[in-house]
């Protein structure tokens, strides 16, 4: 009877998990299609997000946890190339908000983007299509 009384109570935390798992998956897609729609609108007259898509910047796949300036044969400012960063979600951030503060003598051109939401959903996009780990190539 014990048994069954453990076996019963771990179906039900399992039962009732599931929706709260299903509902942060759900979110995490949500965010992820409003920060391809946003990235679309806000990012992509400069950057594609694959290499199979011609852009003016650099293709922003695996860009989390990649170091700025890395991406081969892309003509970078000296000042990027030159800054060690490593595109983690904070400096990402930071870089949306106002690269030219964030790095002076950067050649991108950029209107900041500000809100803290609309960058929320761009990273989510962002990690979404980084599907490698960057940490060998940060070093």
């Amino acid at each position: 009877m014990h048994r069954f009384c453990t076996i019963l109570c771990a179906a039900v935390t399992a039962v009732s998990a599931a929706p709260a798992i299903a509902a942060d998956s759900t979110f995490e897609a949500v965010k992820v299609t409003a920060g391809e729609t946003l990235f679309q609108a806000e990012c992509r007259r400069c950057h594609s997000p694959d290499a199979d898509h011609d852009s003016y910047g650099p293709p922003l796949e695996n860009i989390v946890g990649r170091a700025a300036g890395s991406y081969q044969d892309y003509d970078y400012s000296t000042a990027l190339e030159a800054s060690g960063i490593v595109w983690t979600p904070a400096a990402l951030r930071a870089w949306m908000e106002d690269n030219d503060g964030f790095m002076p003598g950067t050649k991108m051109r950029h209107v900041g983007i500000e809100d803290r939401t609309v960058q929320d959903f761009i990273l989510a996009y962002l990690t979404s299509i980084t599907t490698q780990d960057n940490s060998a190539i940060s070093e």
